[in-house]
């Protein structure tokens, strides 16, 4: 009986079944989870604090009568709904991919961002043409009280405290869209110094108080336009598939270099979608290796790669012969 050779090695000592997918290990299926509970943590405490904010605020404008405190309170109002839409959106993007959405739902982190931004910006336009039309109309002679700068001044503590708290956690657990709502926290922390500014001036000016208080509203409601274009404009670009920061294509490719028989990486690709990412790598080997063993190696790389990066829901690795003096 002759017995075939294919590179080198007897046909009758080749597996018989296709070799099995390299489970990954509980440390990653964990560090998602401890990701999902951690914007969600973050991101309630926010409007729980925020909600606070809002009731200190509409209080203090019952009794006063501030518009510039009215529409610090109206932009943390707006903020709870976009921050109770981001954990509903958190939860909706942890969804593992399906037939009809093969890359996941990660994409429902960004796209709320966005929707908010969209928002913030009609309404901060809405806002600034009707505050124009009541100083130009004027209305009845009245004083603003000299203590209102107070419920701004403790509203912009309290956000501040929270800019920090949900900046730390955006970072660690690499979310664009807890990041951006963080933004929020700082912006509306700035929103409400402005505020308590402002009316401190008019407590020193009384018979121009109730015009600085307009002019204030004025320009608050002109940085939430501003404020809205930027969460746009940064959720857009990963709805548009932007490249991500380059520290992510190192993380790749010293996870795969990490593997034995891997010489080289090149033509990596990364695509961020909210909490999710899919990695296509070309990783160099040995030219005489054989193709069973090349697939071996290709499942490490995988799994290398998922387990430096959780985030990573798939990882396409192309195997390529490599060769010293081409590169």
């Amino acid at each position: 009986m002759v017995t075939r050779k294919i590179i080198g090695i007897p046909m009758n000592q080749h597996k018989k079944s296709y070799p099995s997918a390299l489970p990954l290990p509980p440390q990653v299926q964990e560090a998602r989870a401890k990701r999902h509970r951690a914007l969600t943590k973050v991101a309630t405490i926010g409007i729980v604090i925020r909600i606070a904010i809002v009731a200190l605020e509409l209080g203090g404008y019952a009794f006063f009568h501030s518009w510039t405190l009215l529409l610090d309170a109206l932009g943390s109002l707006i903020d709870v709904a976009a921050s109770s839409l981001l954990i509903v959106c958190i939860r909706l993007a942890e969804r593992p991919p399906d037939t009809e959405h093969p890359f996941g739902h990660g994409r429902y982190e960004p796209l709320a961002g966005m929707q908010m931004g969209f928002f913030l910006v009609l309404l901060g336009t809405v806002l600034v043409f009707q505050q124009i039309i009541q100083l130009i109309i004027g209305e009845e002679m009245r004083i603003i009280d000299a203590r209102t700068w107070i419920f701004s001044f403790i509203a912009t503590v309290c956000l501040e405290v929270s800019y920090f708290i949900l900046k730390k956690t955006a970072r660690k657990q690499d979310s664009p869209a807890l990041e951006s709502d963080a933004f929020h926290y700082h912006i509306d922390a700035l929103n409400s110094l402005l505020a308590t500014i402002v009316l401190l001036i008019a407590a020193f000016n009384p018979l121009w108080s109730v015009t600085i208080d307009h002019c204030g509203a004025i320009i608050i409601a002109t940085i939430l336009i501003a404020l809205g274009a930027h969460a746009a404009k940064n959720n857009l670009h990963q709805i548009l598939d932007r490249i991500p920061d380059p520290k992510f294509f190192d993380r790749v490719s010293q996870a795969a270099l990490r593997v034995p028989g891997v010489q080289e990486t090149e033509k990596i690709g990364i695509r961020k979608y909210g909490p999710d990412a899919h990695v296509n790598i070309d990783v160099e080997v040995s030219p005489e290796m054989s193709v069973e063993h090349a697939h071996e190696i290709s499942q490490k790389v995988r799994l290398e790669i998922q387990k430096e990066w959780p985030s990573v829901r798939d990882v396409s690795v192309h195997i390529e012969p490599f060769y010293p003096d081409d590169h």
